[in-house]
């Protein structure tokens, strides 16, 4: 009996400590995939743009700092509308968790973000579940709540795909097709939601329960980077339109699940606008990365900061002056 009752508790210390040292070697295989890809990607492309150092120069150079600074006020905005969006999932969800909690594990997670997206979701998760644990779902559920805000933006890429016709040179009946296939998946995610309200499939509450509101906040959030992107393109010469901005904003978000880390944007930048010249649409994906990675740094100082003081607040003990006698 006594054997009998020993090994549980070993293969349950044991499955304990492989959970654990599971986790820092996923941590160092993302960002050492994030790592090496962006030596790889910016390797090629500066192989490419050797010939062309000096358009590229005066191309980065050609960005007013007025237009860099709007491009990372965009970027904040976008960041913010998101996370509100993330709120409203999580609450949908069953958390009582409060807003500016759930804001400063959002900075946490942006900062990580931008050596990769996976692994920022990872810290803005891990983030919340260790601020407020008994205000949060569990973390399947919390993982399970990014899906809606997912799903919106896959619809959305779907939509507007045929500004990738031309660049990419598709077929005019690709479009139609992911149309199709996304609409029928979001209407299956949504029957299916409906009919699964409790542990893991809660996370999928906001797809019935505020859908309205969490739809509009990541269109303001996909209108702010679409604006961004114009603007930063515009702001070097290269002349494109609200379509070649959302073309490019779809490159940026399918290129940004690679382990490419900050290569993303001059990658995604070359690959749908390479035909205005390839020093200048390089460039405009270089600052692009630059501003987006300002605003996700000061965002996430607010968030550090605001953390901090707010433990040094709990930590000093309150004074209570005694009342004078008379």
């Amino acid at each position: 009996m006594t054997r009998a009752r020993r090994r549980p508790d070993r293969l349950r210390a044991l499955l304990r400590i492989n959970r654990h040292s599971s986790r820092p070697l996923s941590l160092r295989r993302r960002v050492s995939l994030s790592v090496v890809g962006f030596v790889v990607v910016t390797g090629a492309l500066g192989a490419e743009l050797a010939s062309r150092r000096g358009q590229f120069t005066t191309a980065l150079h050609s960005a007013p700092v007025w237009i860099l600074s709007i491009a990372v006020l965009l970027q904040v905005v976008a960041l913010l509308a998101r996370t509100e969006a993330w709120y409203a999932c999580v609450r949908a969800a069953g958390g009582t968790v409060g807003r500016k909690v759930l804001f400063r594990a959002a900075g946490v997670g942006y900062l990580a973000s931008v050596l990769n997206g996976s692994l920022g979701v990872a810290a803005r998760i891990t983030s919340l579940r260790r601020a407020a644990p008994g205000d949060t779902p569990r973390v399947p559920a919390l993982l399970a709540a990014e899906i809606p805000i997912i799903t919106v933006e896959v619809a959305l890429v779907a939509i507007f795909s045929f500004t990738l016709i031309s660049p990419l040179r598709l077929a005019w009946w690709i479009p139609l097709i992911a149309v199709a296939v996304t609409g029928s998946a979001v209407f299956a995610l949504r029957r299916f939601s409906q009919r699964h309200r409790f542990g893991l499939w809660s996370g999928l509450a906001a797809m019935h329960s505020g859908r309205g509101r969490m739809v509009a906040l990541v269109l303001v959030a996909v209108c702010a980077q679409i604006a961004r992107n114009w603007l930063v393109l515009r702001a070097i010469g290269v002349h494109v339109s609200v379509f070649d901005a959302m073309a490019l904003l779809i490159a940026l978000f399918t290129l940004g699940q690679l382990p490419i880390g900050p290569a993303v944007g001059a990658s995604a930048t070359v690959l749908i606008l390479g035909s205005h010249g390839l020093a200048a649409t390089a460039a405009a994906g270089v600052l692009l990365t630059a501003t987006g990675t300002v605003g996700s740094l000061g965002y996430a100082a607010w968030a550090v900061t605001d953390r901090l003081l707010a433990g040094r607040l709990a930590a000093t003990p309150e004074v209570v002056v005694a009342p004078i006698r008379a």
